[in-house]
């Protein structure tokens, strides 16, 4: 396969065209020993987590990126996103009467979410309708319309592996604002050749296999690679803030009742439980804090 669990730039020497390559092999699988998923929303989950890799990569800061999806399919809700280029998690919920037969996704919307560690948060919004597109060009739309930038996209998984290639053309001119290639033979060049990867291809192909099998006519420059990983960003503390938002008399009722307050993480199924000393902890520290 691509190589496993890392991003790969790359550029095509005079032209304004640059690549990404991901594949995920153990980042995906941690995602998907949380749940039992069914087949085809394994599938789908790693071509989302393939995609937040690719598009991760292209960010020049750090901060998070995400994709999360609504829609009125079997699959009503599917969340992937990648942390500061390396920290990939994702999730989905589907519907009880889960049937293969019917659209995943059907029709809804799609939340492309930039969240820098400095700076403001940026969110583009695209539909989507399965039966009609595909997450490729539903991605490749979304570029064309909001950000102005051509760009192919390729994803591909199979439930063990997850693989994908993203082409975009770069700006001439930054400081002008220009879109233009100035190599329209190059770009429809480039992208016809990666039009004959398979998917097979995608999952067996090592980075430099691959990119030589597809450009071996073309001056390809490959930066070093970036490593990804499974991460979860659930922390004790994330919860304990989460109890301080319900009040302290809703809190100390759930307690009566209860016995304890248990929150598990959806991501990852850590589960966080706070008793009544846990409890009254918290909110001491908080007066503590606002006093």
């Amino acid at each position: 396969m691509s190589n496993p669990d890392q991003t790969q730039r790359f550029l095509f020497d005079d032209t304004h065209i640059r690549g990404e390559i991901t594949g995920l092999h153990s980042s995906y699988q941690e995602v998907l020993s949380k749940h039992n998923y069914p087949e085809p929303v394994q599938r789908l989950l790693g071509e989302f987590m393939a995609a937040v890799a690719l598009l991760s990569d292209t960010l020049k800061f750090r901060g998070t990126l995400s994709l999360q999806v609504r829609g009125a399919g079997q699959v009503r809700m599917l969340m992937a996103e990648c942390r500061n280029h390396e920290a990939l998690r994702a999730i989905a919920q589907y519907n009880d009467d889960f049937s293969p037969e019917v659209d995943l996704l059907g029709k809804g919307q799609m939340a492309i979410t930039i969240e820098p560690e400095k700076g403001k948060r940026y969110q583009g919004v695209v539909s989507i309708d399965d039966h009609q597109h595909s997450l490729e060009r539903v991605l490749e739309d979304y570029f064309r319309q909001s950000e102005q930038i051509r760009t192919r996209v390729w994803l591909a998984a199979d439930g063990q592996q997850a693989a994908g290639l993203l082409l975009q053309a770069m700006p001439q001119s930054a400081s002008e604002g220009s879109l233009e290639m100035g190599d329209d033979d190059a770009w429809d060049r480039v992208v016809h050749l990666a039009d004959t990867l398979t998917e097979a291809e995608m999952l067996s192909l090592d980075n430099a296999t691959l990119l030589f099998r597809l450009f071996h006519e073309e001056k390809v420059r490959v930066f070093p690679g970036r490593d990804l990983r499974f991460e979860c960003t659930c922390t004790r503390e994330r919860c304990g803030n989460a109890i301080l938002m319900l009040g302290q008399l809703e809190a100390e009722q759930i307690i009566a009742e209860e016995g304890y307050i248990q929150s598990d993480c959806q991501f990852c199924r850590q589960q966080y439980r706070f008793d009544q000393a846990d409890v009254e902890a918290l909110f001491a520290d908080l007066r503590h804090r606002t006093n």
